[in-house]
Protein backbone atom coordinates (compact mmCIF):
# COMPACT_ATOMS: atom_id res chain seq x y z
CA UNK A 1 0.00 0.00 0.00
CA UNK A 2 1.21 3.75 -0.76
CA UNK A 3 0.49 6.60 1.12
CA UNK A 4 0.66 10.06 -0.73
CA UNK A 5 0.66 13.52 0.96
CA UNK A 6 -0.91 16.14 -0.23
CA UNK A 7 -0.96 20.05 0.03
CA UNK A 8 -4.16 22.10 -1.03
CA UNK A 9 -4.95 25.53 -0.84
CA UNK A 10 -8.55 27.49 -0.12
CA UNK A 11 -8.82 30.48 -2.07
CA UNK A 12 -11.49 33.33 -3.24
CA UNK A 13 -15.06 32.46 -2.34
CA UNK A 14 -13.71 28.71 -1.44
CA UNK A 15 -12.54 30.28 1.46
CA UNK A 16 -16.37 29.93 2.52
CA UNK A 17 -16.13 25.55 2.19
CA UNK A 18 -16.51 23.44 5.32
CA UNK A 19 -14.19 20.82 5.79
CA UNK A 20 -17.18 18.48 4.93
CA UNK A 21 -17.44 20.21 1.81
CA UNK A 22 -14.10 19.96 0.59
CA UNK A 23 -14.55 16.08 2.10
CA UNK A 24 -17.02 15.67 -0.38
CA UNK A 25 -15.42 17.46 -3.11
CA UNK A 26 -12.64 15.50 -2.41
CA UNK A 27 -13.99 12.07 -2.56
CA UNK A 28 -15.83 13.05 -5.83
CA UNK A 29 -12.64 14.34 -7.54
CA UNK A 30 -10.97 10.44 -6.46
CA UNK A 31 -13.52 8.44 -7.84
CA UNK A 32 -13.17 11.01 -11.43
CA UNK A 33 -9.77 10.87 -11.38
CA UNK A 34 -10.19 6.43 -10.85
CA UNK A 35 -7.49 6.73 -7.88
CA UNK A 36 -6.85 3.39 -6.49
CA UNK A 37 -7.79 4.03 -2.94
CA UNK A 38 -7.51 2.01 0.05
CA UNK A 39 -10.97 1.05 2.09
CA UNK A 40 -11.59 0.71 5.36
CA UNK A 41 -12.92 -2.42 6.53
CA UNK A 42 -16.62 -2.89 7.96
CA UNK A 43 -20.58 -2.34 6.81
CA UNK A 44 -19.16 1.37 5.47
CA UNK A 45 -16.27 1.57 3.97
CA UNK A 46 -14.67 4.91 3.53
CA UNK A 47 -11.60 6.07 1.23
CA UNK A 48 -8.67 5.68 3.81
CA UNK A 49 -7.75 9.96 4.01
CA UNK A 50 -6.11 11.31 6.86
CA UNK A 51 -6.61 15.30 7.08
CA UNK A 52 -4.50 17.30 9.21
CA UNK A 53 -5.69 20.52 11.23
CA UNK A 54 -7.85 22.14 8.33
CA UNK A 55 -8.43 25.53 8.47
CA UNK A 56 -11.47 26.98 9.82
CA UNK A 57 -14.58 27.89 7.44
CA UNK A 58 -14.63 30.91 6.45
CA UNK A 59 -10.50 31.81 6.34
CA UNK A 60 -8.27 31.08 3.24
CA UNK A 61 -4.93 28.94 3.33
CA UNK A 62 -2.40 28.36 1.45
CA UNK A 63 -1.10 25.20 3.23
CA UNK A 64 -4.06 22.35 4.07
CA UNK A 65 -2.80 18.81 4.35
CA UNK A 66 -3.93 15.76 3.79
CA UNK A 67 -3.16 11.78 3.20
CA UNK A 68 -4.70 8.88 1.47
CA UNK A 69 -3.63 5.39 0.95
CA UNK A 70 -3.37 3.65 -2.30
CA UNK A 71 -3.70 -0.31 -3.57
CA UNK A 72 -1.67 0.57 -6.10
CA UNK A 73 1.44 2.73 -6.77
CA UNK A 74 1.37 5.96 -8.29
CA UNK A 75 3.61 8.65 -9.46
CA UNK A 76 2.57 11.33 -6.69
CA UNK A 77 2.98 14.26 -9.09
CA UNK A 78 0.74 13.09 -11.99
CA UNK A 79 -1.66 12.06 -9.35
CA UNK A 80 -1.84 15.70 -8.08
CA UNK A 81 -2.47 17.25 -11.69
CA UNK A 82 -5.47 14.66 -12.20
CA UNK A 83 -7.09 15.59 -9.05
CA UNK A 84 -5.97 19.63 -9.50
CA UNK A 85 -8.03 19.10 -12.75
CA UNK A 86 -11.03 16.99 -11.33
CA UNK A 87 -11.42 19.97 -7.83
CA UNK A 88 -13.57 23.05 -8.26
CA UNK A 89 -10.93 26.40 -8.91
CA UNK A 90 -10.02 27.76 -5.64
CA UNK A 91 -9.60 24.44 -3.94
CA UNK A 92 -6.47 23.84 -5.57
CA UNK A 93 -4.33 20.38 -5.18
CA UNK A 94 -1.01 21.68 -5.19
CA UNK A 95 1.91 19.91 -4.13
CA UNK A 96 2.20 15.91 -3.80
CA UNK A 97 5.09 13.44 -2.31
CA UNK A 98 5.03 9.79 -1.69
CA UNK A 99 5.06 9.09 2.55
CA UNK A 100 8.01 7.73 3.78
CA UNK A 101 7.83 8.67 7.26
CA UNK A 102 5.20 8.79 9.94
CA UNK A 103 3.69 11.32 11.96
CA UNK A 104 2.57 13.90 9.59
CA UNK A 105 -0.45 15.60 11.68
CA UNK A 106 2.31 15.81 14.47
CA UNK A 107 4.43 17.88 12.88
CA UNK A 108 2.29 20.91 12.09
CA UNK A 109 3.24 22.47 15.07
CA UNK A 110 2.59 26.46 14.12
CA UNK A 111 0.34 28.07 11.45
CA UNK A 112 1.74 31.77 9.65
CA UNK A 113 -1.09 33.99 9.22
CA UNK A 114 -2.52 37.02 7.42
CA UNK A 115 -5.17 38.41 8.54
CA UNK A 116 -5.96 41.80 6.66
CA UNK A 117 -7.74 44.83 7.99
CA UNK A 118 -9.86 47.07 5.89
CA UNK A 119 -10.45 50.59 7.10
CA UNK A 120 -7.24 50.27 9.84
CA UNK A 121 -4.32 52.47 9.78
CA UNK A 122 -0.80 50.72 9.74
CA UNK A 123 0.37 52.98 12.85
CA UNK A 124 -2.65 51.85 14.38
CA UNK A 125 -2.56 48.24 14.13
CA UNK A 126 0.92 48.22 14.65
CA UNK A 127 0.25 50.17 18.17
CA UNK A 128 -2.49 47.23 18.85
CA UNK A 129 0.67 44.40 17.99
CA UNK A 130 3.08 46.26 20.66
CA UNK A 131 0.62 46.11 23.21
CA UNK A 132 -0.54 42.73 22.60
CA UNK A 133 2.89 41.51 22.55
CA UNK A 134 3.74 43.11 25.52
CA UNK A 135 0.98 41.95 27.63
CA UNK A 136 1.99 39.08 29.89
CA UNK A 137 -1.96 37.43 29.49
CA UNK A 138 -4.40 38.29 27.07
CA UNK A 139 -7.79 36.35 28.34
CA UNK A 140 -10.65 36.08 25.78
CA UNK A 141 -13.86 34.14 25.53
CA UNK A 142 -14.97 31.57 23.23
CA UNK A 143 -18.37 29.80 23.03
CA UNK A 144 -18.36 26.15 22.98
CA UNK A 145 -20.72 23.13 22.98
CA UNK A 146 -20.45 23.14 26.65
CA UNK A 147 -20.53 26.40 27.22
CA UNK A 148 -18.72 29.63 27.77
CA UNK A 149 -14.70 29.27 27.88
CA UNK A 150 -12.18 31.75 28.93
CA UNK A 151 -8.51 31.32 27.63
CA UNK A 152 -5.07 32.86 27.54
CA UNK A 153 -4.47 34.01 23.67
CA UNK A 154 -1.27 35.80 24.36
CA UNK A 155 0.79 32.16 25.22
CA UNK A 156 0.46 30.23 22.03
CA UNK A 157 1.31 33.87 19.82
CA UNK A 158 5.29 33.62 18.55
CA UNK A 159 4.97 36.98 16.68
CA UNK A 160 2.72 38.97 15.73
CA UNK A 161 3.64 42.46 13.37
CA UNK A 162 1.67 44.72 11.26
CA UNK A 163 2.86 45.80 7.44
CA UNK A 164 1.36 47.89 5.15
CA UNK A 165 -0.45 46.06 2.29
CA UNK A 166 0.77 45.65 -1.75
CA UNK A 167 -1.08 47.77 -3.38
CA UNK A 168 -0.48 47.25 -7.57
CA UNK A 169 1.01 50.69 -9.19
CA UNK A 170 -2.19 50.93 -11.10
CA UNK A 171 -4.35 50.44 -8.78
CA UNK A 172 -3.63 53.66 -6.04
CA UNK A 173 -6.36 53.90 -3.27
CA UNK A 174 -6.38 55.91 -0.45
CA UNK A 175 -7.98 53.74 1.70
CA UNK A 176 -7.30 52.68 5.26
CA UNK A 177 -5.97 49.04 5.54
CA UNK A 178 -3.15 46.91 7.43
CA UNK A 179 -2.15 43.29 7.32
CA UNK A 180 -1.22 41.43 10.57
CA UNK A 181 1.09 38.75 10.36
CA UNK A 182 0.81 35.94 13.22
CA UNK A 183 2.79 33.12 13.88
CA UNK A 184 1.21 31.10 16.42
CA UNK A 185 1.72 27.59 17.84
CA UNK A 186 -0.34 25.28 18.15
CA UNK A 187 -1.44 24.20 21.58
CA UNK A 188 -4.83 23.11 23.49
CA UNK A 189 -7.01 25.06 23.22
CA UNK A 190 -6.29 25.67 20.18
CA UNK A 191 -5.41 29.90 19.58
CA UNK A 192 -7.13 30.83 15.77
CA UNK A 193 -6.97 34.22 14.35
CA UNK A 194 -10.37 35.31 15.69
CA UNK A 195 -8.99 34.79 19.13
CA UNK A 196 -5.99 36.45 18.58
CA UNK A 197 -8.59 39.49 17.19
CA UNK A 198 -10.96 38.89 20.13
CA UNK A 199 -7.74 39.61 22.14
CA UNK A 200 -6.47 42.71 20.21
CA UNK A 201 -10.21 44.61 20.88
CA UNK A 202 -9.84 43.45 24.19
CA UNK A 203 -6.18 44.81 24.86
CA UNK A 204 -5.93 47.83 22.61
CA UNK A 205 -9.81 48.48 21.48
CA UNK A 206 -8.64 47.65 17.78
CA UNK A 207 -12.10 47.14 16.30
CA UNK A 208 -11.63 46.69 12.59
CA UNK A 209 -14.75 48.31 10.80
CA UNK A 210 -15.11 44.96 8.59
CA UNK A 211 -14.52 41.55 9.37
CA UNK A 212 -10.70 40.58 8.89
CA UNK A 213 -10.29 38.69 5.58
CA UNK A 214 -7.71 35.64 6.98
CA UNK A 215 -5.46 33.24 5.11
CA UNK A 216 -2.78 30.76 6.44
CA UNK A 217 0.17 31.10 4.70
CA UNK A 218 1.69 28.36 6.15
CA UNK A 219 1.98 25.24 9.05
CA UNK A 220 4.50 22.76 9.70
CA UNK A 221 7.34 22.59 12.00
CA UNK A 222 8.29 25.60 14.41
CA UNK A 223 12.09 26.59 14.11
CA UNK A 224 13.41 27.65 17.31
CA UNK A 225 16.38 29.09 16.09
CA UNK A 226 14.94 31.18 12.98
CA UNK A 227 11.37 31.60 14.57
CA UNK A 228 10.20 30.36 11.35
CA UNK A 229 7.64 27.80 9.94
CA UNK A 230 9.18 24.87 7.92
CA UNK A 231 8.26 22.59 4.88
CA UNK A 232 6.21 19.67 7.11
CA UNK A 233 7.03 17.26 3.54
CA UNK A 234 10.39 17.95 3.50
CA UNK A 235 11.76 14.80 5.43
CA UNK A 236 9.52 12.96 2.90
CA UNK A 237 11.23 14.62 0.34
CA UNK A 238 14.69 14.13 1.10
CA UNK A 239 13.99 10.57 1.96
CA UNK A 240 12.75 10.81 -1.58
CA UNK A 241 16.05 11.95 -3.05
CA UNK A 242 17.90 9.60 -0.71
CA UNK A 243 16.21 6.95 -2.55
CA UNK A 244 16.79 7.84 -5.94
CA UNK A 245 20.43 8.44 -5.42
CA UNK A 246 20.59 4.61 -4.23
CA UNK A 247 18.59 2.89 -6.89
CA UNK A 248 20.34 1.14 -9.10
CA UNK A 249 21.62 2.77 -12.01
CA UNK A 250 21.44 6.10 -10.64
CA UNK A 251 24.58 8.56 -11.49
CA UNK A 252 25.59 8.47 -7.89
CA UNK A 253 25.13 4.81 -7.52
CA UNK A 254 27.15 3.85 -10.86
CA UNK A 255 29.93 6.01 -9.50
CA UNK A 256 30.19 4.39 -6.32
CA UNK A 257 30.44 1.26 -8.27
CA UNK A 258 33.20 2.47 -10.61
CA UNK A 259 35.39 3.79 -7.39
CA UNK A 260 34.46 0.31 -5.61
CA UNK A 261 36.12 -1.46 -8.89
CA UNK A 262 38.85 0.58 -8.97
Amino acid sequence: MQRIRLRYTKRGRLRFTSHRDFQRAFERALRRAEVPMAYSAGFTPHPKVSYANAAPTGTGSEAEYLEIALTAPRDPEKLRELLDESMPVGLDIVDAVQAHTSGLADRLTASVWELRLDGVDVEEAARAAETFRAAGTVEVQRRTKNGIRTFDARAAVVSLEAVAPDVPADRPTGEACAILRLVVRHVTPAVRPDDVLSGLRAVADLAPPVPAAVTRLAQGPFDEETGTVTDPLAPDREADRAALTAAPGSATATASAVEGSA
